[in-house]
């Protein structure tokens, strides 16, 4: 009965070896970095800037989008991933001569860096866009010791720079300045009114500051 006992033990032994070989294999294998998602940019050329957008789809390794400039739109034709380099072939969707190109990529750090060839090879660097979160009309209300003073805001985000006004029954006033970075906002308003927030659940909520004479918490939400 010892001898089936044994052989029963070492083959387990070699099965869990085996498993544990693949799964170190696996995991040894290096990560495809993923490059889907939005991006904006420019190309640099001898005649200046090109703005340069990027709408990228990957699905399993296929890969589909656009890429837009100021000489047209193109069509992900096809790409190709290896080491970490991505390779696109596109095609214009608006040039009369059915212009052809090609985007070359990298990730270095939060940017894509790389080469657009259309008709030439221009150095491109890409960010990821960003949901624009700010940008509209929003319904306020600031408390004022108890009393709710409704106003407007009426924004636009450029970049993480805030532009716009707020309209009360008190009067109007414009944004000065204003900021929308790490989720926080901030803007000054005309008559030093500073307001402050954070984004939960869509809702703009923080505090507010009267010239250092009053100050006070408010909310506001975007117009439907």
């Amino acid at each position: 009965m010892r001898i089936p006992q044994t052989a029963s033990f070492l083959s387990a032994l070699a099965a869990l070896a085996v498993s544990l070989f693949i799964v170190s294999a696996v995991s040894a294998q290096p990560q495809q970095t993923s490059f889907a998602g939005k991006y904006e940019g420019t190309a640099k050329d001898a005649n200046g800037d090109v703005k340069v957008s990027l709408d990228l789809k990957d699905d399993g390794g296929k890969f589909s989008g656009s890429v837009t400039t100021s000489r047209g739109t193109f069509t992900v034709v096809k790409g190709q991933l290896v080491e970490n380099a991505l390779t696109l072939d596109i095609a214009g969707t608006m040039a009369a001569d059915g212009a052809t190109g090609k985007m070359t990529l990298r990730k270095k750090d939060d940017t894509l860096v790389g080469e657009l060839s259309i008709g030439k090879a221009m150095p491109l660097e890409l960010r990821k866009a960003v949901a624009d979160e700010i940008s509209g009309e929003w319904d306020a209300v600031a408390d004022a010791q108890g009393q709710p003073i409704p106003f407007t805001l009426s924004l636009k985000l450029d970049g993480d720079k805030i532009t716009g006004a707020s309209d009360s029954q008190l009067g109007h006033a414009n944004i000065v300045s204003g900021s929308w970075k790490d989720g926080k906002f901030s803007v000054m308003l005309d008559g030093n009114v500073a307001l402050v927030a954070t984004m939960i659940e869509g809702k703009l909520s923080g505090e507010y500051d009267y010239n250092g004479q009053g100050s006070g918490k408010w909310v506001a939400v975007r117009k439907k």
